[in-house]
């Protein structure tokens, strides 16, 4: 990791946008995101006491995903498509593996749905980690490829190589990097993992 590196675009950023975050300019481009509005309902649909019914896990799930601005126009329509016509084993399936990433073992819960997304040739990172950023947004990090590779070989990151293929290993090691480097900048930086991850993007113009 480049501390230099973060150092020079925390420095640049404030300098862009003072006041950060709180800057007009940025809180314009937060509204566009919702990201409050949409961790409520994703902290409300996906409470432990819901997932008795694996069919209206699987609802909630395309919910989410047809919400968010994160995830591109074109994949939104063929994850629903693809998971409102599983048949009830694979529905029942994927809330369990719904369930085990946001509440248990995150790393069988990942793999059980990446499986199931595979079938659907939609095993992409963006459907794989929409969920976890939503309910736990100041520990779980959303990895958007162009801004995965960016991240990775602007600032250094140890150990990392991204491959287009979802792998547990990746998201775990890339998250503890991502929250590392937050313990290194103002603490404005990172109430939102999504937010630090999008700064260190916006922070990196004036580095080569």
């Amino acid at each position: 990791m480049n501390i230099q590196k973060l150092k020079e675009a925390e420095k640049y950023f404030f300098a862009k946008f003072p006041g950060g975050f709180e800057n007009p300019e940025m809180l314009k481009i937060g509204k566009k995101h919702k990201m409050d509005k949409l961790i409520g309902q994703t902290q409300e649909f996906f409470a432990k006491e819901n997932f008795k019914e694996p069919e209206m896990i699987v609802e909630k799930v395309t919910k989410v995903v047809s919400r968010s601005s994160m995830v591109s126009l074109f994949e939104k329509p063929k994850f629903r498509d693809f998971a409102m016509t599983l048949p009830i084993g694979e529905k029942e399936l994927l809330a369990k593996g719904v369930k085990e990433l946001l509440h248990g073992n995150q790393k069988n819960g990942f793999e059980i749905i990446l499986e199931i997304l595979k079938n659907g040739k939609l095993a992409k990172w963006t459907l794989m980690t929409v969920l976890p950023i939503y309910l736990r947004p100041q520990i779980d990090v959303f990895v958007k490829p162009t801004y995965a590779k960016k991240i990775i070989e602007i600032y250094e990151l140890e150990s990392l190589t991204y491959k287009p293929t979802p792998s547990w290993e990746f998201y775990e090691s890339f998250r503890e990097q991502i929250n590392e480097m937050k313990t290194k900048v103002d603490p404005s930086l990172s109430n939102y993992n999504a937010a630090f991850t999008g700064f260190l993007i916006m922070g990196s113009e004036n580095l080569t």
